[in-house]
């Protein structure tokens, strides 16, 4: 059972403005790059009531805090008031930035969420999680908010390059690896090219609504949803300092590998599991290569994590493939141990 926000569409063009005319909003504004500008605005475009285009460079080193003065300078040059609506046409770093800017402009006004990239429909547009980079830490300052509106369409997904798929499909891969033992044997039996991308997309976006309607502000059952992403950030923001970004799947896969070895030294992840995680995950990655010097930069990297309390590293770790425990507490020599383990993989 899908919340009332969340509808998958087979014409997302009408069903957006069935949607818009059943309230009065007094402008609408739709935020896009230049690729979605190309690829997915005349989808949605045919029945769209009248409105304003704001557009802004695609790439996460954009996700910052003066892409969102530009932003809130155009909404404010268009003269949105606290009863317009702005449709965020993007990925996850237009649909964490784009929210992030509807919900602090005016105090907030509503946005709609249609995400064009796999990472973006299975991750960053369910649970009202916004936000933007900053220092090179990810999602560093943000909110949580839910849009009026998530539209999902799997036409988009049609438009993606294998790199941006791939990355989506870390995403995938980590639900599954926290929630259903029996959706992991099924799809770790098939190649990437294999896969049946709406079942997965429905199974991805059913367990984290439920997750994150249970519990809104990450106070406990949603922690299990950064599983991979303490390494997988630490390791995102250390090559965004180094203005050499890889994509936040490259990296959260990274970080699954690495976090289950945590977890099998712990005596949680049976050896036969790690595996077959480390397995099937490097057989879908290219493998991130990582200096000694890399790795403990990137450990160090870990205690700015978010999910952190006072001075100990919390992570997530799988308890067996279908289950993970939250806030268990790492230390920065497990994690270089988990990245030097990594590394030394053929």
């Amino acid at each position: 059972m899908l919340p009332e926000n969340i509808l998958f569409s087979s014409d997302p063009s009408a069903d957006l403005n069935h949607f818009i005319s059943s309230r009065q909003y007094s402008m609408i504004t739709v935020l896009v790059d230049e690729n979605t500008r190309k690829n997915c605005l005349p989808v949605i475009e045919k029945q769209l009531p009248d409105h304003e285009l704001i557009i802004i460079p695609s790439g996460e080193e954009y996700k910052n805090i003066s892409t969102c003065i530009s932003i809130w300078q155009k909404m404010t040059d268009l003269t949105m008031d606290r009863h317009s609506l702005m449709i965020i046409l993007g990925g996850g770093v237009l649909g964490d930035m784009g929210g992030f800017c509807a919900s602090t402009y005016k105090r907030g006004i509503d946005f709609i969420l249609v995400p064009t990239t796999l990472l973006a429909q299975v991750d960053a547009s369910i649970g009202g999680k916004l936000g933007i980079d900053f220092s090179s830490y990810k999602n560093h300052i943000g909110v949580f908010q839910l849009p009026a509106l998530t539209l999902l369409f799997s036409g988009f997904l049609k438009t993606l390059p294998a790199r941006e798929l791939r990355s989506g499909f870390a995403e995938v891969i980590k639900h599954v690896l926290i929630s259903d033992s029996e959706m992991w044997a099924r799809l770790s039996a098939k190649r990437i090219s294999e896969q049946e991308w709406e079942p997965l997309v429905l199974h991805s976006v059913q367990f984290k609504a439920q997750v994150t309607t249970t519990d809104p502000k990450e106070k406990g059952l949603r922690k299990i949803l950064n599983a991979g992403h303490t390494i997988g950030h630490a390791l995102e923001s250390h090559f965004i300092a180094l203005d050499h970004a890889i994509s936040h799947g490259e990296a959260i896969a990274v970080g699954l590998i690495a976090e289950s070895f945590i977890a099998s030294k712990k005596g949680l992840l049976r050896e036969d599991e790690l595996n077959s995680i480390k397995h099937y995950i490097r057989s879908v990655f290219d493998k991130v290569e990582l200096s000694e010097e890399k790795i403990e930069q990137i450990s160090r990297l870990a205690i700015q994590d978010k999910k952190n309390r006072g001075n100990k590293i919390l992570c997530v770790l799988l308890e067996g493939i279908g289950r993970a425990r939250w806030d268990v507490e790492i230390s920065v020599d497990e994690i270089k141990e988990s990245l030097l383990f990594y590394r030394d993989q053929t």
